[in-house]
């Protein structure tokens, strides 16, 4: 299928993906007087006595920012605010399909940090929660580290813990699958943006304890001078053999493969390198580090992508819906390392029995909303 054309036709002919429905009946006089003046001023007198009520008199709890720079879209990388639209739509869309969340997009022009998180405070009484989305590392790092310090409602960086959530819900079904165990895997991640970096912190939580993570000057090590805070933060943490050199150097003897970087950059060689059975995620959008038959036949067990035109799709779709759901439901402020650690494990064991061509559920598998945010508590 043309997808391509089929999407252009789409967003053509319906003027985008969403639309603002009203809740209540306006056919009469006293429909208005009732949603709208004279009688809403008593309602809003009410908020004004307790600000608390916002969230009971007002769709306030079930609406959800997703705030947006275009720097960082999908694998198209940095096209501005007005073309990274359509996919905030999509996310709008996907919210309210399969998790009943009321999302808004807001795709803002500007790519100063400060201005960033000033516009998330300003915002901040109009909405239940944050969805951070496709802003650049290394800025989205602090921009959700200072939100989450000085809002009063979640905020929800997708890219990062969405990503990272996924990634390890799929590493759970592909360790059932193969018997290899979590905690002698050697993992190589390739990316050190933000899902990379989170990705990392994830799967140290969950147990994993060799790491190689790979940025574009190669293995990431202790001896690099010039790095991020956020990738100095992480350096103590993995690379125990201390490797140097690039990827074909990292891949040797690895378990497992993560892809959060750029189109096919795994070849055959490096494939073959790895230990036995290797689990391969090859997830950068929209052609992978490696296509699946490419890797199966160089000995891959387990392939993901990010594509739904191949078995184990790994999308962050399957996460953001339910974690909202759940914020929303539960009145948590904060999504926790606990949290998304149960939230990993709440998706992968939605799948009884997983095998090598099913790790994960379908993206619009509404058990797997549901599993998520009951594990957001």
């Amino acid at each position: 299928m043309n997808y391509s054309k089929m999407a252009i036709n789409l967003h053509k002919k319906n003027r985008g993906k969403i639309e603002i429905r009203t809740k209540v009946p306006l056919k009469t006089l006293n429909d208005l007087s009732t949603a709208y003046t004279p009688g809403v001023g008593a309602v809003c007198m009410e908020i004004n006595r307790d600000k608390r009520k916002s969230y009971v008199l007002t769709n306030r709890r079930n609406t959800v920012a997703i705030v947006c720079d275009g720097t960082a879209v999908l694998g198209l990388g940095d096209i501005g605010p007005e073309a990274g639209m359509p996919v905030m739509e999509g996310k709008s869309a996907i919210f309210k399909a399969f998790a009943n969340v009321d999302a808004v997009p807001l795709c803002i022009n500007t790519r100063d940090t400060k201005e960033i998180i000033n516009f998330c405070k300003i915002i901040e009484p109009s909405f239940g929660g944050i969805n951070l989305e496709d802003i650049s590392a290394p800025r989205c790092f602090e921009i959700l580290e200072i939100l989450e310090k000085e809002l009063s409602i979640p905020v929800f960086h997708d890219d990062q813990d969405g990503t990272a959530i996924v990634v390890l819900a799929a590493l759970i079904n592909a360790c059932r699958v193969s018997g290899k165990a979590m905690n002698d895997l050697r993992v190589v991640i390739n990316g050190a943006g933000a899902a990379g970096i989170a990705t990392a912190k994830l799967l140290i939580t969950q147990g994993v304890r060799d790491i190689v993570l790979l940025d574009s000057k190669g293995i990431i090590n202790k001896s690099q001078k010039k790095l991020n805070k956020y990738k100095a933060g992480i350096v103590k943490k993995i690379n125990k053999n201390k490797l140097s050199g690039g990827l074909a150097e990292a891949m040797v003897g690895a378990d497992v493969f993560i892809g959060l970087s750029k189109p096919e950059l795994v070849n055959t060689e490096m494939i073959k390198s790895m230990n036995n059975n290797p689990i391969i995620f090859a997830m950068a959008n929209p052609v992978p580090e490696v296509m699946p038959d490419i890797a199966i036949k160089a000995g891959a067990l387990i392939v993901g992508t990010g594509r739904s035109d191949f078995p184990n799709q790994i999308n962050n779709a399957l996460v953001f819906p339910g974690i909202f759901r759940g914020l929303i439901d539960s009145g948590v402020k904060q999504v926790t390392q606990k949290m998304k650690l149960r939230a990993a494990l709440a998706l992968a064991f939605t799948v009884k029995k997983p095998n090598k061509n099913m790790i994960l559920p379908k993206v619009n598998n509404k058990k797997a909303v549901l599993a998520i945010a009951k594990s957001i508590k």
